[in-house]
This record gives C-alpha cells, structure tokens and sequence, in this order.
C-alpha cells in the first residue's frame, strides 16, 4: 500500500512512458517528432506510420489513464493529508489526482526531455472511469467533426469542449442526477482547458488554414514516404 504523493508520482511515470516515440523507434527507426506534425501522438504515428500503428498507439495511450485510476489509484495507503470536501469518497478523489498525473505524464514526459503528446487519449482513459455517459458524447462528436472535416485536431478541440458541456447539460437542464458534480464540473472544465493549450499550435494553424488534414488512411506505407519531413 502506498502514500497518495507516490500514488501520484506512479502515475505520473505511467502516464510519461513514451508510446509513439517507442512504436516509431522500433518500426522504423525514427523519432516520430521528426516527422508530420512533430507531434508525439497517436495522430502523427497514423500519418507517418499507418493507421495500424496509430490505432495500437492511441489504445496504450488510453491504456495509461485507465491503469492510473483503476489501479495504481487502488493502493492507496491511510487517510488523505487534506480534508475532503468533495461529495466523493476517498478513493475516487485519489483516482482524480492519478488520473491528472498521468495526463501531465503524458503531455510532459521525463523520459523524452518532456516533450511528448497533447493528452487527448489518456485523458480519456481517465475520463472513461469517471464520466462514461460524457466520454461517449464527446466520442460522437468527435468522429462526426472528423469525418466532416478530416481535421484530427479539430475533433479533439470540439470534444473538449462538449465533455464539461454535456455534463453541464445534463445535470442541469435533463435534471440527471450526476454523482459529485459540483467537484466533476470544475474538473472536467480543467481537463478540457489543458488540451485546448496542448493544441494551440494546431488552433493558431486551422484559423490559418495551414492544419494538416488525414483525408486516407493507407494501410500500407512506402518507405520513401518517411524521407521527407513537414512541419
């Protein structure tokens, strides 16, 4: 069992470990933020290395939220060092706090000079276990953005913002009784907040017109393909 300040710095390193750079090195011998977008993401691995590789990516960046918050979270060790004045019990307080160590892990991870992805898929393997009924409207609204657009970063940006919406929405206008919101609403806005600053580079180049757009997903690549850099 384990004090919440190691719990945090579990999750943190869990949240750090640097898929797509590992993917990339190991298919092809390349540090994936030289290549597309530069960005150490799911998203860059299926533009640079096909959609296979961006799928698996995606999954074990999800994979690092859900193992902070449904399991580093569960060796949680003694009281908390703070009071709690959430409606939540302890346990669920100390997966909240895995579970944003583990997307600061992601974002900024020690093992690769603190340059890695922009959070979206380990946010939400942290949400998945906190706010089902939010991660899957954001989901919806995010392929149907994407598949009208073919603007990856797009999708992100309007699933962000609909997460802390549609749990506004239905507490508050379906009179949907959702457990603590008066703490998730404030987190789920934070959440959101932060991956809008990770895309910012990305809103700077759709209000310019320049964002990169996945319009085929290939499911071979030439290998010639990975000569070229953009930025």
């Amino acid at each position: 069992m384990l004090p919440i300040s190691i719990i945090a710095v579990l999750s943190y390193l869990i949240g750090s470990i640097p898929t797509s750079i590992i993917v990339a090195r190991q298919a092809r011998g390349i540090d994936i933020r030289h290549y597309g977008s530069g960005n150490a993401g799911g998203t860059n691995v299926i533009r640079v290395l096909g959609w296979k590789s961006g799928v698996f990516v995606i999954a074990m960046d999800m994979a690092k939220g859900l193992v902070a918050t449904m399991v580093v979270a569960r060796f949680m060790y003694g009281a908390l060092p703070f009071s709690n004045a959430t409606p939540f019990d302890d346990l669920t307080v100390v997966r909240i706090i895995a579970g944003c160590s583990a997307i600061l892990g992601h974002i900024w991870t020690v093992f690769a000079g603190f340059k890695g992805g922009k959070g979206i898929a380990t946010a939400g393997g942290v949400l998945i276990g906190i706010a089902p009924v939010e991660v899957a409207v954001s989901f919806g609204v995010f392929a149907i953005v994407f598949m009208l657009t073919h603007y990856v970063s797009l999708g992100s940006l309007s699933a962000a913002v609909t997460f802390p919406l549609t749990m506004f929405f239905r507490e508050n206008v379906f009179m949907v009784d959702v457990e603590g919101y008066g703490t998730l609403i404030f987190f789920s806005i934070g959440i959101s907040l932060l991956i809008i600053y990770t895309h910012r580079a990305n809103i700077q180049r759709l209000l310019r017109g320049t964002e990169n757009r996945i319009t085929t997903l290939r499911l071979f690549r030439k290998k010639e393909d990975l000569t070229s850099r953009a930025g």
